[in-house]
């Protein structure tokens, strides 16, 4: 189980939820905190804010691709 509250001094009154991750989903979030020196809450934060970035831009109309440094793949990126 993982707590997440946000908001601080100065801050909108703070939310707190309760999430409930699979293994498999905790060691991701675990590694993905360690990987980048970064709190749970932290992780989860940011991919909330990419997933809105994402999703905003999506629903423009617009298309999103990963393509690795040597330019030689490209992949759209769907959301599902």
């Amino acid at each position: 189980m993982l707590v997440y509250t946000e908001g601080g001094i100065g801050m909108p009154d703070k939310k707190t939820m309760t999430l409930n991750l699979s293994e498999e989903e905790m060691n991701s979030l675990e590694q993905l905190a360690q990987r980048n020196d970064m709190t749970k809450t932290a992780v989860i934060k940011k991919a909330i804010r990419i997933y809105l970035v994402l999703e905003t831009r999506l629903q423009r109309g617009e298309h999103i691709f990963v393509e690795d440094d040597s330019h030689q793949a490209k992949v759209e990126l769907l959301l599902v």
